[in-house]
């Protein structure tokens, strides 16, 4: 049979509340309501399905400090990572948001009501404190920090809900299964012993052959149970994964594994996370459960060095494991030995044996430049997949994003860049300059640092948008904000490359080419809040590159921008 559910009983309120569905449902139309975050949503989710047993919602004060300061509830049932709802002042005052309130939690994605939250305490979390002991360190290099500190808002709502619907996907419905449908399944098909393998990343054949391994050695079955959540940034997408996972779940032995979904919003939380990800696998009936080395490690600290040790995650959990009653399986690095064709344990390996292994680096890079993935190292559908999701530079769009004065001349270097890359071809090629972009999309927008990031920002998505979909985008602001320069850098990144081109025309030579005579008026006071006059222009940091229109022609700035993407692998010999 199936694994007990932590604490004893899964917590299933959709099945418990649904009785009252309707009454839930006819409630939540009369109150006040929290749009939920994309984080809140995917713990809600698992709140409800019973995926975060003993929780029967946020937590309050008590509890949020016995888990931050003893990895336990307040009446000492083990669990390691604080679940809360956070809200701002300002939510507290709209909705005059007190103890004991009804409050309906909505999706942010079509504003369903999801449950409603009897309200216990409202109160102000130490975060300095909760990243030390949770995460180890209270240091920005940690996503899970960064996101404490500039996303996580500054008071906490405890108090249990009642759930009124799951949240509606529309995408791999027939994957995405709670705790009670994975548990009848493994009943159906006899799944006494089950070896779940927790994933953020895709699946090649050394994941595939050590799962085999582990499940023929405790006399199990294998659940692929990937996280479909929030993972770490610069993850590869969800969407992509699943694919691969379909693919390499049929090279497993019939009737040995099963995929199933997990919309879980990581942490990263290293040895915490661990435990935590095993809580949540015992509850959906596994009884055996893979850690990794470095299991749900974010790398490196601002230091350079790993957060956590390689095998901490692994020792915590194997502290607790009597006590969370769930097999703790170690993962075993294997490799590949061309000469026998098969995958071993790093530790049998015959003395003198040829080995080979390709690195996640390796891999990316080889994805990236279009450059053979052998069939030793994954499975041809799984890399025709990844090639199909994470085409080689030559096939991604990019941006050049040009920065300077006002008369710095990008708006030549600009149009002649364009004309420069059309011959290129392969791409089409996007110019949005300045002005452009201020009559299209900005057009109501003045020009205080608040409207001119506002308009950055517009532009970096339509560029972020454009890169998506495989053109080059070449623009061309003033751009005078370091901020906002490196907000539309992080947003176009996410698709493709970004180029930051700092036109570093001096002032001087500017207010010279300038045959609309505008710094003069600014000069005079008749235009107020003109970059170089009265107004800062925040020369960039860390350009790509850095050209000069008074010293150089456009011909030969076009020329090294053209370059500079073709040493990158956007282009070919030119």
């Amino acid at each position: 049979m199936a694994n007990t559910p932590h604490g004893g009983i899964l917590k299933d309120l959709i099945a418990r509340d649904l009785p009252i569905h309707q009454q839930l449902l006819q409630e939540s139309s009369t109150i006040q309501s929290i749009v939920l975050t994309e984080r809140q949503l995917c713990d809600l989710e698992l709140i409800i399905s019973g995926g975060f047993s003993p929780l029967e919602g946020f937590l309050n004060q008590k509890d949020y400090n016995s888990v931050v300061d003893d990895l336990r509830l307040a009446n000492g049932t083990l669990w390691s990572i604080p679940i809360n709802l956070d809200v701002s002042q300002e939510d507290i005052d709209r909705i005059s948001l007190k103890p004991d309130q009804r409050v309906a939690l909505r999706d942010p994605r079509n504003d369903n009501p999801i449950a409603i939250l009897t309200v216990q305490d409202i109160y102000r979390p130490d975060k300095v404190k909760e990243a030390v002991q949770v995460f180890g360190d209270d240091d920005l290099a940690h996503p899970a920090v960064k996101y404490l500190h500039q996303s996580v808002k500054e008071f906490y709502v405890g108090g249990n809900v009642q759930a009124i619907q799951a949240p509606v996907h529309y995408d791999y419905v027939a994957y995405r299964n709670t705790p009670a449908e994975i548990r009848a399944y493994f009943q159906k098909l006899n799944w006494t012993r089950v070896v779940a393998f927790q994933t953020r990343n895709p699946m090649h054949r050394a994941h595939r052959e050590l799962t085999v391994r582990a499940a023929r050695s405790r006399q199990a079955n294998v659940l692929i149970n990937p996280v479909v959540g929030l993972t770490k940034p610069g993850d590869i997408d969800h969407f992509t994964r699943v694919r691969v996972y379909e693919a390499i779940i049929r090279r497993y032995p019939t009737g040995m594994a099963a995929l199933s979904l997990l919309p879980l919003a990581m942490r990263m939380a290293g040895p915490r996370e661990a435990l935590w990800h095993a809580i949540i696998r015992k509850n959906h009936g596994n009884t055996h459960f893979i850690i990794g080395r470095d299991h749900a490690g974010p790398g490196k600290n601002s230091a350079g060095k790993d957060f956590y040790g390689p095998y901490d995650a692994q020792y915590l959990v194997e502290k607790y494991k009597d006590e969370i009653d769930i097999e703790v399986v170690p993962f075993q690095q294997v490799t590949y030995l061309p000469d026998s064709d098969e995958y071993v344990p790093s530790d049998e390996v015959p003395a003198g044996a040829k080995t080979l292994d390709i690195s996640g680096t390796e891999l990316r890079r080889r994805l990236r430049t279009g450059a053979h993935i052998p069939e030793w190292f994954s499975y041809p559908e799984v890399v025709a997949l990844l090639r199909e999701s994470h085409p080689p530079r030559s096939k991604q769009g990019f941006t050049v994003f040009l920065t300077g004065y006002h008369a710095s001349k990008k708006e030549h270097i600009a149009r002649a860049l364009q004309v420069s890359l059309n011959q290129q071809g392969g791409r089409s090629i996007s110019l949005l300059l300045g002005e452009t972009i201020r009559g299209k999309l900005s057009s109501e927008l003045g020009f205080s640092k608040r409207e001119r990031d506002i308009n950055i920002n517009r532009l970096g998505f339509v560029s972020a948008e454009l890169t998506k979909a495989g053109a080059g985008v070449i623009v061309a602001p003033i751009a005078p904000y370091e901020d906002a320069r490196k907000q539309a850098r992080q947003e176009v990144e996410k698709s493709g490359g970004f180029f930051l081109v700092h036109v570093a025309t001096p002032l001087e030579q500017c207010i010279a080419w300038d045959r609309d005579g505008v710094y003069e008026r600014a000069k005079k006071g008749e235009i107020t809040g003109f970059t170089g006059i009265d107004d800062p222009y925040e020369a960039p940091k860390n350009p790509e590159l850095v050209v000069d229109p008074s010293t150089e022609s456009v011909a030969q700035i076009v020329r090294r921008i053209v370059l500079l993407l073709d040493q990158q692998g956007y282009f070919g010999d030119v």
